[in-house]
């Protein structure tokens, strides 16, 4: 069953901003745009075998240049938002027409969109760094006015960072803009620091309630009916903080400390165990980057920590709100909105991060496309074929996506992300199988022409036999010809638990976008996207109460 206002959308956010998403229908918006670095940047994919090798497909690249299409755009926004076309062009006069102008109009036509979006009682944030947070704000301030900006976040993202004759980098700048005064707003809290408690929790009455700490029980400010005399004790000229009647329920229950000396005041016992603890302020420090070995890790390369954008989420939401990622990447935002119970909208432009966020929603969550509306990828024979006459690539991508195996040694254009070639193979899996004893490889070859030939089979099975790999899928977008089929059938088969599995097997489009998926033994782990096998395992068992991951 789908659930409501679940949807991954594909596409250039702009459009889908402008096409598909209605005024004011949205609670929080998170972006984490590109940052204008000039630098391309891949994704990582771990091999689950015993050898350490790698494959790295492009992510995006990270430049931008001035073109026809940015005057375009610029004057788009005229009719859309005057002021904000004004200001932009009274920037590029002043900057020129160069890359960081091409920059700030892109990211000001979406700001205005997002805001657009944007509930009254709406908040967004903006992740970004030095290279044009500047600019940024003050793009930002003229859509959503000087006095609606609430915070610039410092996101202490590393620890150590050497940069050649500058102070080194370590932070990340989040801007927070809201709609209007009236906006969503849940307090977050850190815990105090071990030397904090030590020190100020110092007592215990050791009856089960804990450490505390004694607290002033005086009005802050001259309140005359709250100065009556309390067991025989006198109050502060500005009285009691309490009224007569919860002086007394806390008396009850043992929360008030008396002094033995009258001259002094009674105190209220503050427990270590109800404390909130610090409101957390504008630096964050206590959230770590995502290390190599964090479970979370996709090898994504702009990936950040799901607890950072859990506390934005806490934050600035409550559950059933919408939240919109509109670079969303490997889908962080997604998953943190998914876990808190947040309806949520992701768009990317690419094939590669849609098979990421889909592969993630698998397995942190178990869902299927089934259980939310994806909006953009094909759903047909022909829109497979026109998505690969346009880009092969991310037809290949897309298709990997959809059987949740990696992508292998290719990039989003026509340059290759690993070195030298890839070997024949476009894509692999990886599945733990049933008994817990072994990681099975399976290498995936796709074909989007149609000129299919059983050299082609055979290829792919000498490509197995030299990955020592378990099984070897073959996807074609064309339906498969005779020789091809028999070929196949020809290479053997695969045995596990007294079952041969084909060796090679055969998957058209046709086949896949009907729900066919590879055959792998039934109860197998597919751990494509997981760092460890024995981590999946456990996360599959105690977290989620499922026998598998992704089937």
């Amino acid at each position: 069953m789908v659930k409501p206002n679940r949807r991954l959308c594909l596409g250039d956010n702009l459009q889908v901003l402008r096409e598909g998403i209605a005024d004011e229908s949205v609670d929080l918006v998170y972006l984490d745009p590109p940052f204008n670095s000039a630098a391309d940047y891949n994704v990582l994919f771990r091999d689950q075998g015993d050898h350490q090798d790698s494959a790295q497909v492009m992510a995006f690249t990270d430049t931008w240049h001035w073109g026809p299409d940015d005057e375009q755009l610029l004057l788009e926004l005229t009719q859309r938002n005057g002021e904000v076309a004004r200001f932009l062009s009274d920037t590029v006069t002043r900057l020129g027409r160069n890359d960081l102008s091409a920059y700030l109009v892109m990211m000001g036509a979406r700001l205005v969109e997002l805001r657009r979006v944007l509930k009254p009682t709406g908040s967004l944030y903006l992740h970004c760094d030095p290279t044009a947070s500047h600019y940024l704000k003050t793009v930002l301030d003229v859509i959503f006015g000087p006095q609606n900006f609430r915070n610039e976040i410092i996101w202490k993202r590393t620890s150590a960072h050497s940069d050649a004759k500058i102070w080194g980098r370590i932070s990340d700048t989040i801007l927070f803009y809201t709609v209007s005064n009236d906006f969503t707003w849940n307090p977050q809290y850190v815990q105090h620091d071990a030397e904090y408690i030590k020190a100020k929790f110092s007592q215990d009455d050791h009856d089960g309630r804990g450490a505390y700490q004694l607290t002033d029980m005086r009005s802050p400010s001259v309140r005359p009916n709250l100065q009556y005399e309390w067991n025989g004790f006198k109050p502060h000229p500005n009285g009691w903080a309490y009224k007569l009647e919860t002086m007394q329920k806390l008396h009850d229950e043992g929360r008030i400390w008396y002094p033995s000396d009258k001259t002094k005041r009674p105190r209220l016992k503050r427990y270590l165990k109800e404390s909130l603890g610090v409101l957390l302020n504008n630096i964050w420090t206590d959230i770590p980057p995502l290390n190599s070995q964090a479970q979370e890790r996709l090898g994504y390369p702009t990936q950040k920590p799901v607890a950072l954008l859990e506390r934005i989420l806490n934050a600035s939401t409550n559950p059933g709100d919408v939240v919109l990622d509109p670079f969303c990447g490997c889908g962080t935002t997604v998953c943190a909105a998914e876990k808190l119970n947040r309806n949520w909208i992701g768009i990317d432009i690419t094939h590669l991060s849609v098979a990421l966020i889909k592969a993630r929603l698998r397995r942190d969550f178990g869902l299927e496309p089934t259980d939310y509306q994806e909006e953009g990828t094909p759903t047909t024979v022909q829109g497979a074929q026109y998505l690969f006459e346009q880009d092969p690539f991310q037809f290949q991508f897309w298709i990997l996506g959809e059987i949740a195996a990696q992508p292998f040694g290719a990039s989003a254009g026509s340059k290759k992300g690993k070195k030298g070639a890839d070997g024949g193979i476009d894509g692999q899996m990886f599945f733990l199988r049933p008994d817990g004893g072994k990681v099975e490889k399976v290498i995936v070859s796709v074909k989007g022409g149609k000129n299919l030939n059983a050299g082609m089979v055979r290829d792919l099975a000498g490509v197995l036999t030299k990955e020592d790999a378990a099984i070897g899928i073959f996807i074609c977008l064309a339906p498969p010809t005779a020789g091809v089929l028999k070929e196949a059938m020809q290479q053997g088969g695969y045995e596990y638990g007294g079952k041969v599995f084909q060796r090679v097997q055969v998957l058209t489009v046709q086949n896949i976008l009907n729900g066919k998926q590879p055959d792998i033994p039934k109860g197998a782990v597919n751990i494509s996207y997981e760092q460890k096998a024995q981590k999946s395992l456990a996360a599959a068992s105690k977290d989620k109460g499922m026998d598998s991951l992704f089937q």
